[in-house]
């Protein structure tokens, strides 16, 4: 199980959400033969903040939809105490960009939301898409979890 520690610094509300991504984070832990417990932080910004994120962090000035910090780079190799959470990281998601893809896509904004979070969810787990067979990898993955969670690209 997962403890997400939502943080919301927009104006937009995220009622609803939470559930949404305890259900992601649910089912992805037992679709990936994850059994620890772990914690993450989910923080909600404006355009702005995720550009400076963007940029301090990435060194690419634009906005842009989602970014994740993992802060495990390989499980395997950390001796850590079975009976305490593993921080796994932090994911910014940016409100505006989810809104205006939403629209963009013709699905839902919740499915645009679903969609950024397993994505940054993914990538705290080790998962990238910086060569063309992990991305496909990544994004097969993020398919088949949010078909079979029925949050699907017209709903």
């Amino acid at each position: 199980s997962m403890k997400i520690y939502f943080l919301n610094k927009t104006r937009r509300s995220i009622y609803g959400l939470k559930k949404l991504f305890n259900d992601i984070e649910k089912y992805t832990c037992e679709y990936l033969h994850k059994d620890n417990k772990y914690e993450l932080s989910l923080t909600f910004v404006g355009k702005q903040r995720i550009r400076t994120i963007n940029r301090e962090y990435r060194e690419i000035d634009k906005v842009t939809d989602v970014i994740s910090f993992a802060f495990l780079d390989n499980e395997e190799n950390i001796n850590f105490n079975k009976n305490m959470p593993i921080m796994l990281g932090d994911i910014f998601i940016c409100c505006d960009v989810a809104k205006k893809q939403a629209k963009a896509y013709n699905h839902s904004l919740k499915r645009e939301y679903a969609f950024l979070f397993l994505h940054g969810l993914l990538h705290l787990f080790g998962y990238d898409h910086m060569n063309e067979e992990d991305e496909k990898e990544m994004f097969r993955l993020q398919d088949e979890i949010l078909n079979n969670l029925d949050i699907r690209r017209n709903k």
